[in-house]
């Protein structure tokens, strides 16, 4: 009898003990609400405060202690799936897929100590916002990019990083975001590279006058609304960043011939140019001060990227005559590129080499600011 009350004693004591580490182990777990994260990009609150990252590579950090960071993710649409890529202490480190049912937190480990953790929305705005709820961990602070000059980058699905990765999911197979990257398209690695911040305002398909087999929507169609879409009635807060250089790459989609099933009329240059022109005023209306930078597209080659280029140079001189007391528009040619990626898009590689192009260019408008 002595000898079972003394082992009850004993697993009391050791139950107790546990059940003690464990409390302390939770109360070392520290939350910070969506509300209290610093996001960069477009994005918005809620009706349940929960933050919606919009935009690709609309981003996000923390700081935390520890060897785990839990961040508790969501998505509207519970039978769909999407991706956020992330940077341990500055380094980078893969895609992360979730789905829109699942209750567990993503969960990121890490080696004892401190560390800083940057998250990135991998997919556009047309494949749903990324809802985050909350960041948990040990001693978890919310980040602030930091004060650096702004280069806001707008397109189609080139900027996007859209189909440039397949390392994960084959192209053909999947949904057409799962190979999405835009941590390593273009823009971001110009802007890393230069030690500048980004936005992209990009979207697959989209042109200035046109998308790449319909008549609509285009980019000035729905540059002003937060998600891109045409039925939103929510607009973008445009005092929210103030872009040092505004790059538009419009044009692939509105020089294709189409999928050959729905009716498409040849490329008309003089509509090209009158509705650019008009976008390019409505950028001015936002961002006064902005260099405005035009790219031509490295996918678009021979006569058609002639004429392309041709378009943009006089959109420039139409532009400069508007506005004689702004900066010049400047403009950026790509040489013509085979591209690796799926469905004619350029690969992460590609991505890299486009970066490399454009690093000189940026670096002197940058220096001219």
């Amino acid at each position: 009898m002595a000898t079972r009350l003394h082992l009850f004693i004993l697993a009391f004591i050791a139950f107790s003990v546990n059940g003690i580490c464990n409390a302390q182990s939770v109360a070392k777990t520290d939350t910070l609400t969506a509300i209290q994260l610093k996001p960069y990009g477009r994005y918005m609150y809620n009706q349940q405060h929960n933050l919606e990252l919009i935009s690709s590579a609309v981003h996000f950090g923390v700081s935390f202690t520890g060897e785990e960071c839990a961040v508790y993710v969501s998505l509207a649409d519970t039978n769909a799936h999407n991706y956020l890529q992330y940077e341990l202490d500055g380094v980078y480190q893969k895609k992360l897929r979730f789905n829109g049912n699942s209750k567990a937190p993503i969960v990121i480990s890490a080696t004892p100590g401190k560390h800083t953790i940057w998250f990135y929305k991998a997919t556009e705005a047309h494949t749903g916002a990324i809802i985050i709820e909350k960041v948990a961990a040990n001693k978890v602070t919310p980040l602030s990019v930091q004060k650096l000059p702004l280069i806001e980058f707008i397109g189609n699905s080139i900027t996007c990083g859209a189909a440039a990765d397949a390392s994960e999911v084959p192209c053909s197979t999947g949904s057409y975001h799962d190979q999405h990257n835009a941590y390593m398209a273009y823009g971001p690695r110009v802007a890393r590279a230069l030690k500048a911040n980004f936005v992209l305002s990009s979207v697959s398909g989209i042109g200035i006058y046109r998308t790449w087999n319909m008549d609509s929507p285009s980019m000035p169609q729905v540059y002003e609304n937060v998600d891109f879409q045409v039925a939103q009635q929510q607009k973008w807060d445009f005092n929210t960043y103030s872009p040092k250089i505004v790059s538009i790459a419009l044009g692939t989609n509105d020089i294709s011939r189409g999928d050959g099933v729905h009716a498409r009329k040849p490329f008309d240059t003089a509509v090209y140019e009158a509705h650019f022109v008009k976008f390019i005023q409505l950028v001015k209306t936002k961002y006064p001060k902005a260099q405005i930078a035009l790219l031509s597209s490295p996918m678009v080659k021979g006569e058609s990227g002639k004429i392309l280029e041709n378009c943009l140079r006089s959109i420039k001189t139409k532009i400069d005559a508007l506005y004689p007391k702004d900066k010049p528009v400047a403009t950026f040619f790509f040489p013509p590129m085979d591209s690796h990626g799926c469905s004619g898009h350029p690969s992460v590689e590609d991505h890299a080499i486009l970066a490399e192009q454009l690093n000189p260019f940026f670096k002197k408008l940058l220096k001219d600011q």
